[in-house]
Parts: structure tokens; C-alpha cells; sequence
């Protein structure tokens, strides 16, 4: 897909899929892709599709043409050894070297931990469903993550921020050289950053509440978890919200080289 472009030259970014579009995304959203294009997109860029999941990646020599590469969430485990997998780690130590701005989200905030040296897997603690409070490490660091005129504009909270989570697998621990910048009480290692072109968020900033109720069904429908889970993930979205403007800010702005 292609964002009108302006007079600026035309940034071109790629969204690595890892995990099939579900009925309800399809039917209200249009898939996956076009509800990371509302959280992440602007005008005047080009957004390409790869569904890494059924074994479609770029060509390794198209691979400099883009400026940002984001990888989504995924029902598989970080940790499995698919083929898909091994051949996306690899891809991920590629752009790292190539010095590529590439943003994971819970799955991909995973398998780049993976990827990059540091350890994956089961959370001791299980599922993390619903709204979840993150802890950004020092105050002064959310400002500099939403910018300046945001935060002028709009008041943050105190170093923390609402996200909608959905995982039972986590980071163990982050890669050498790599810093966490964000943890909860459930999950030690939230947010991480990896020099200034790499960035993990083991939430769904790109979630809408919607989006997650209708998870929650069918992980409940499958057995997955468990129905007081279900309920009380769903009370929670009822009553709050998650900061979905401030982590769109973020994410928007790391991968455009704004923070």
C-alpha cells in the first residue's frame, strides 16, 4: 500500500506479519496491515506487506530501500525453531548490522531478543491479558520517547503509561548491550532499546479494545485460558483505557528517527 506522497522524497517502510489474519481483523479492519498503517503510517510513505509467517520475506538486496522495518505480534512461541523463524532471526541480525530501525511488538519484541543474543521464554507467572501499567525507567526519558511538543501539549503521566497486553511468553533477557526502559509488575523487561535503531514493546500499542475482546473470546473458546481470566481482562478495558496516542507517538517516532 501507498500513502499519498508530498513534496518531501516518499520514506518506505515494511510490515513483517507473523500471524494470520483472524475473521473479526479481516471483517471490521480490512487485516492486520491496515491496523498497523493506523497506528504507524503517515503521509507521504510507502508501507509494504510481508507475511513472514507463511514464508514471504524481501529480497535480501531490496533490503536497503527501506527506512523502517516493523514486526508484529504472533500465537507462535519466539523461541520455536520453524523454519520461518530461523529464517527471521536471520533476517533480523541483517538489519541490525545494516543499522535498519526496526521495531518488534510482543512477538517481534521477542524474537529480536532472540535474534540479537538475548534469552526467550515461557513467563513463570502465565498469561498477561488486558490493560497493563509499563514503568518507563526515569521520567525524563518518556518526554524525550513522545517528544517535546507532545508532551508540552498533552500531560503525561508520571513515567508510566497504559498499554493493552496479550502473551504468555516473555523476555528472559535482553541482549548484550541492549537497555530495558520499561518493566511491570508482571513482565521485568517491557520496553527495550538496542543502540538507536532497535526497539522491542512486549504490549500492543497498535491494538484497539476491540481487537482484544474479541482475542479474549477466542482464546477462552480454545481453551487457552481460563473464563475468570477472560472476565477480568475485559472488566479492565471496560473501566480504562490504554494510552494509545502516547504509544503511537512513540512508536511513530522512533521509526521516523524523531527520538
Amino acid at each position: 500500500m501507498k500513502i499519498a506522497a508530498g513534496t518531501l522524497p516518499e520514506k518506505r517502510y515494511a510490515l513483517f506479519l507473523a500471524a494470520r489474519d483472524s475473521d473479526y481483523v479481516k471483517k471490521v479492519y480490512g487485516g492486520y496491515f491496515n491496523v498497523f498503517l493506523s497506528a504507524f503510517a503517515e503521509e507521504g510513505e510507502r508501507w509494504d506487506l510481508f507475511r513472514v509467517v507463511d514464508g514471504e520475506f524481501p529480497e535480501m538486496k531490496e533490503l536497503h530501500k527501506y527506512d523502517g522495518f516493523v514486526l508484529s505480534g504472533s500465537p507462535y512461541d519466539a523461541y520455536g525453531n520453524d523454519l520461518w523463524i530461523h529464517k527471521l532471526c536471520f533476517f533480523l541480525q541483517t538489519l541490525y548490522h545494516m543499522e535498519k530501525k526496526v521495531l518488534g511488538i510482543c512477538f517481534g519484541h521477542q524474537v529480536l531478543c532472540r535474534a540479537l543474543g538475548g534469552r526467550v521464554g515461557k513467563s513463570i507467572t502465565g498469561w498477561d491479558i488486558g490493560l497493563r501499567k509499563v514503568r518507563i525507567v526515569k521520567d525524563c526519558l518518556l518526554n524525550d520517547l513522545v517528544g517535546a511538543e507532545y508532551a508540552a501539549e498533552a500531560p503525561l503521566p508520571p513515567n508510566s503509561l497504559a498499554i493493552i497486553e496479550c502473551h504468555q511468553d516473555e523476555v528472559w533477557e535482553v541482549p548484550s548491550g541492549a537497555e530495558i526502559i520499561a518493566f511491570s509488575e508482571k513482565t521485568g523487561v517491557e520496553m527495550f532499546t538496542f543502540g538507536d535503531h532497535i526497539m522491542g514493546i512486549q504490549g500492543h500499542p497498535e491494538y484497539t479494545k476491540d481487537i482484544l475482546c474479541n482475542l479474549i473470546d477466542r482464546l477462552l473458546g480454545n481453551g487457552c485460558i481460563e473464563r475468570g481470566l477472560a472476565e477480568d481482562a475485559k472488566l479492565a478495558l471496560e473501566i480504562s483505557e490504554p494510552d494509545r496516542k502516547c504509544w503511537e507517538r512513540i512508536c511513530r517516532n522512533f521509526l521516523k528517527g524523531r527520538s
